[in-house]
């Protein structure tokens, strides 16, 4: 095992480690000793209300981000030299039990938590935040969520069940692990059920961006509008692939045209810098549903690593 701080494989050792993907070719560690990030899945899929594989995401995604280079140019930042990253593996779960997988991942993930370090998760269906928001309001109290998303996800039920991945932002507001008068949602389109729908997540105070008002954004413009929300809250940043255009990630569960370019994406995420982000996702990677090519799970690796840029320039 490497000594801490813990830095990515060469690629030319790769090859002794054949059957072992990590994130970016971080190592593979469950000690926390030195560490500043822990990568980790939660290949979780049973809360998905069309089309489900998203339990083999984190495997998608750690394949897809062997090629990612730790400087990040725009930012100035070698993320590897200012973070020890490491792949904390997959928490366990409990398919068709999405209460019990939330313990599960509470438990698993509260270590991480409690020693101070950034957590960063590959999912799975958007199910899972609930559970990674719980453990971080323990330490830093009610978050800010911003949210990239094709969908608000704060229906009351779905499929007569309040846990479920078109529910969990009203259970975080409802719970008070996210501050919803502090939180953006961006990215909304597409049918839905009812005209509320939108409405209902404004009514519970959270800011709500769509898509055609977000197009019309510069990202500088989107992020004054989040940093001016989330002033110095904590904030949580969840990543749903289904935010981009199928033509860009056909592989997610509830694809939405007219959507966003990776090209786009990334800027906005890039403008976020300076916010106090604590914790992150990037959700809803559907190996199954993937071109040849993988590109969402590609999309969904270089997100991730735009993230922890984020990080590194916090620190």
């Amino acid at each position: 095992m490497p000594e801490p701080p813990y830095k990515p494989l060469d690629a030319q050792v790769i090859p002794r480690f054949a059957g072992i993907r990590t994130f970016m070719r971080a190592p593979h560690v469950t000690d926390l000793r030195g560490v500043d990030v822990a990568v980790y899945g939660i290949p979780y899929d049973t809360a998905t209300s069309y089309r489900t594989g998203s339990r083999f995401g984190p495997e998608a995604i750690r394949s897809a981000s062997a090629l990612i280079r730790p400087y990040h140019p725009v930012h100035d930042v070698n993320v590897v030299d200012k973070l020890s990253i490491v792949d904390y593996g997959d928490l366990p779960v409990s398919p068709g039990d999405t209460e019990r997988t939330y313990r599960q991942v509470e438990e698993a993930l509260a270590p991480v938590v409690d020693a101070g370090i950034f957590p960063a998760a590959m999912g799975g269906d958007h199910s899972i935040t609930l559970a990674e928001l719980r453990v971080l309001a323990t330490k830093h109290g009610p978050l800010a969520l911003v949210q990239l998303d094709a969908h608000a996800d704060t229906w009351e039920e779905y499929f007569g069940q309040k846990y479920f991945h078109g529910t969990t932002f009203k259970r975080a507001a409802e719970e008070g692990v996210v501050v919803a008068k502090k939180s953006v949602q961006a990215g909304m389109r597409g049918s839905i059920y009812a005209a509320s729908d939108l409405e209902e997540a404004r009514e519970l105070g959270f800011t709500v961006i769509a898509s055609d008002e977000l197009r019309a954004l510069a990202p500088d413009e989107y992020a004054e509008r989040v940093r001016e929300r989330v002033g110095d809250t904590p904030v949580f940043i969840s990543f749903d692939v289904d935010f981009l255009d199928p033509a860009y990630a056909p592989g997610t569960g509830t694809p939405e045209v007219a959507g966003f370019s990776t090209a786009e994406a990334l800027a906005f995420v890039r403008a976020l810098r300076g916010v106090n982000l604590v914790g992150c996702d990037v959700v809803e990677v559907s190996p199954s549903y993937d071109g040849p090519g993988q590109q969402t799970a590609l999309a969904a690796a270089n997100v991730l690593f735009e993230l922890l840029a984020l990080r590194a320039l916090g620190v």
